[in-house]
């Protein structure tokens, strides 16, 4: 019976041993899981804060796209803040004091050699190193003061007003009034006219585009301007900020864009919306002229696939003198220039500048820059400017 009991006992040990063994190997394993998941989430935890500190950057970018004048723009559409410029007939008359320093040079200086007592050999020679000086060239100087001297022996004037009369007419005779100086900016056969605005970089470029389309608008057209000039980011955004002030659209592309495209949708753009003349800006790097030729070239070819462009633009600055003069030979030879717009005339004394372009280029000057208002874009007008440019009487 003793045996049966011990059986008994031992037979349950054994079932009991059998039974806690694998609780007491699971057990065993479960401290070294621990530390593993706890190891784990410091590192998926680094991982998901790795990315956002190198994203931090773009985070940072966003809020100046958001802050853009592209934000702007909505609230400028709703307000009533586009301006309305005035008409730009008699402009230039207006703007005649901001020729004063050409008008110290030229005007005042050659009046007050003319008013002398003999007008003799030295007197003449002066008055030609005065001409020469405001950069009207010494070939067109020589004749002037030539025509200058015959007419004042002929004629006998002595007086100083007569002298100023005789002076002013030469000077209109040197600017070729016979010229046409009309802006070709009006509507043809369904389409918009077509500006393409050429020249260097810094000469004022983007700016006169702004200008002009003022002096559009003010005239009472409506513009769509067109951002080819693709290699300056902020080329673009100062198109954008004169458009938004007289109401007028921006049609831009990505930066290091295909700039002919830019041309082609602006074009595009102006006679889906029926605007009177879309003004295009281009880039005006001079790099190497076959660089610069494949470039407008390629754009004035793009462009000319929904029609002509009826005025090809080039942007000179008065400030270069005769060194521009080498500059706008290559836009010429490029593309066919049809017309010249003089910026920052009145921040130099040399106002001749304006004879030596249309000489030496044999284009028109359409345009004259007296300022860096937003109005202070004139139409050219010989007499006008040579009156403001003598001063009165």
């Amino acid at each position: 019976m003793a045996s049966q009991y011990w059986f008994l006992i031992v037979f349950l040990l054994l079932l009991a041993v059998a039974f806690l063994a694998p609780l007491a190997r699971r057990a065993r394993r479960r401290p070294p899981e621990r530390p593993t998941v706890t190891e784990a989430r410091p590192t998926e935890t680094a991982v998901v804060e790795s990315p956002a500190v190198a994203e931090s950057p773009a985070v940072v970018e966003s809020p100046a796209v958001v802050d853009s004048p592209a934000v702007v723009a909505p609230s400028a559409v709703v307000e009533p803040e586009v301006e309305r410029p005035e008409p730009t007939a008699g402009r230039l008359l207006r703007l005649r004091q901001r020729l004063s320093r050409s008008q110290g040079l030229v005007g005042r200086g050659l009046l007050a050699l003319l008013a002398r007592d003999r007008l003799d050999d030295d007197t003449w020679d002066e008055v030609e190193e005065t001409l020469i000086s405001a950069d009207v060239g010494v070939e067109a100087t020589r004749e002037l003061v030539e025509r200058l001297r015959a007419k004042a022996r002929v004629l006998g004037t002595a007086s100083a007003t007569e002298l100023r009369g005789l002076l002013a007419d030469e000077l209109v005779e040197a600017l070729d009034p016979g010229l046409d100086r009309t802006l070709r900016a009006s509507p043809h056969d369904g389409t918009p006219a077509v500006l393409l605005v050429v020249g260097v970089n810094g000469s004022g470029k983007t700016t006169t585009c702004g200008k002009i389309a003022r002096v559009l608008v003010a005239d009472g057209r409506s513009v769509v301007l067109g951002a080819a000039d693709t290699f300056r980011a902020a080329a673009a955004d100062q198109l954008a900020t004169w458009a938004g002030r007289v109401g007028a659209e921006v049609v831009r592309g990505p930066e290091r864009g295909d700039p002919a495209a830019v041309a082609f949708d602006a074009v595009r753009r102006g006679i889906d919306s029926g605007v009177d003349a879309v003004v295009i800006d281009t880039a005006g790097r001079l790099q190497n002229k076959v660089g610069l030729m494949d470039e407008l070239g390629k754009v004035k070819r793009v462009v000319e696939k929904h029609g002509p462009v009826d005025e090809t633009l080039l942007v000179l600055d008065a400030t270069t003198g005769q060194n521009g003069l080498e500059q706008a030979r290559v836009f010429t030879e490029v593309v066919d220039v049809t017309g010249v717009a003089l910026t920052k005339l009145d921040g130099t004394a040399k106002g001749g500048i304006v004879i030596a372009v249309q000489r030496k280029l044999g284009i028109p000057v359409k345009l004259v820059g007296l300022g860096e208002g937003p109005d202070d874009l004139a139409p050219f007008e010989p007499k006008a400017f040579v009156d403001a440019l003598l001063g009165d009487d």
